[in-house]
């Protein structure tokens, strides 16, 4: 260090020996560069750690202006915050959400970090500035939002491609289930018994692919179909939706109870496909001879709303309380319970891009409670994004 280091050794700046020895080796073994500055902006300490973040000997940057280790179209206004730090010397990071940069003696430059603090030597007021380069934590940053862009373009492909692909498949296998439904109409019982099993089992598999169909274009849809946020009257999209899905109610007898629902700003289509696929589940999960139980419910969080869904259907294992959101996973075999896996799984994925989060609770004596919570609106409810 340069003799003018006394700022740091005693009050009268005699040489302490040990105590200004170990004051140096602290100084000196920081990991980050030390700048100590006099009001009038000119460097009079700095540390080893300076010397290989900037490239400079000790002598060359002692009595020198700190600018000379800022770019240069950033030196004139420096000199402005630099008498604003001095009228409120409070410790704090420089240069709060903007891209700072040092510049090395060969005039290349580095992103870095800086930390202001103050302190008094006598009547003189210093400013200790500790420079960081972060020059690997910003190739860090830039690759992962690369891998992020990337990995979102890839999804919005893969998104595009199964929409695309199941639109795609519908035409064929409409044409292919119409010739199947004609043969089990027009030759059911003319045939021997292995022809009336073998046009079964084709027009299952066709009824199943549609199915599936269906469900991947809604999987897809639900991810990239923007969203147009307003405010919902649950009570009202509720009604829709259990009119929709009031054959099926009335053929299993289903009792259903709604408790009253707040309206909340959200996407109208997507949430009632999140109720649709929900009730809908209630009602095909049900033990045989057990008349469905359904009720729906709200609660007020403290940012958000949680709705939900009860029933005394089978139950779900704790153990696979995760598991039942993943794509095309089926906790029962396809002859049990119809359905391809994909209902929660849009679900999860309609909620997350609301905001939300979903879960399933589960009763020791079988039931089951879906619940999902959607955030309070921002000021100004209605809004669209993708």
């Amino acid at each position: 260090m340069h003799p003018q280091t006394s700022y740091l050794g005693t009050a009268d700046g005699r040489d302490a020996d040990l105590p200004h020895q170990a004051v140096e080796s602290l100084f000196n073994a920081a990991p980050d560069g030390l700048v100590v500055i006099e009001a009038s902006g000119v460097i009079v300490v700095v540390n080893d750690q300076t010397e290989q973040l900037f490239g400079y000997a000790h002598n060359e940057l002692l009595g020198v202006p700190i600018e000379v280790l800022l770019p240069e179209s950033l030196r004139e206004v420096h000199t402005q915050h630099r008498a604003e730090y001095l009228r409120d010397p409070t410790t704090r990071s420089m240069g709060v959400g903007l891209e700072l940069y040092g510049v090395r003696k060969d005039a290349s430059r580095f992103p870095v970090d800086i930390n202001l603090s103050s302190l008094h030597a006598g009547p003189d007021m210093l400013v200790i500035a500790s420079v960081r380069d972060v020059t690997g934590r910003k190739r860090a940053e830039l690759l992962l939002e690369a891998n992020r862009l990337e990995l979102e373009r890839s999804n919005l492909d893969l998104a595009s491609f199964a929409y695309v692909a199941s639109h795609d498949l519908q035409e064929p296998l409409r044409m292919v289930s119409s010739y199947v439904q004609l043969l089990a109409d027009r030759y059911r019982g003319k045939l021997d018994p292995d022809a009336d099993d073998f046009i079964h089992f084709a027009v299952d598999g066709v009824q199943r692919m549609q199915t599936l169909i269906r469900d991947l274009l809604d999987y897809s849809q639900v991810g990239t179909a923007e969203l147009a946020l307003v405010a919902v009257d649950t009570n009202e999209l509720i009604a829709d939706t259990l009119s929709s899905l009031e054959p099926v109610i009335n053929d299993k007898h289903a009792q259903v109870t709604v408790d009253p629902l707040p309206t909340i700003t959200a996407d109208p289509t997507q949430l009632g496909q999140v109720f649709q696929n929900l009730i809908s589940n209630a009602l095909k999960f049900t033990a045989p001879g057990v008349v469905p139980r359904i009720h729906l419910s709200a609660a007020r969080g403290p940012d958000n709303w949680r709705l939900s869904v009860e029933d005394n259907g089978i139950g779900i294992d704790a153990v696979y309380a995760e598991r039942v959101f993943a794509p095309f996973k089926r906790l029962h075999g396809l002859g049990e319970y119809p359905g391809v896996g994909l209902g929660l799984s849009v679900c999860k994925r309609a909620v997350e891009r609301l905001g939300g989060r979903i879960w399933v609770d589960t009763a020791s004596d079988g039931g089951s409670t879906f619940s999902f919570t959607i955030p309070d609106a921002p000021e100004g409810a209605d809004a669209t994004r993708q």
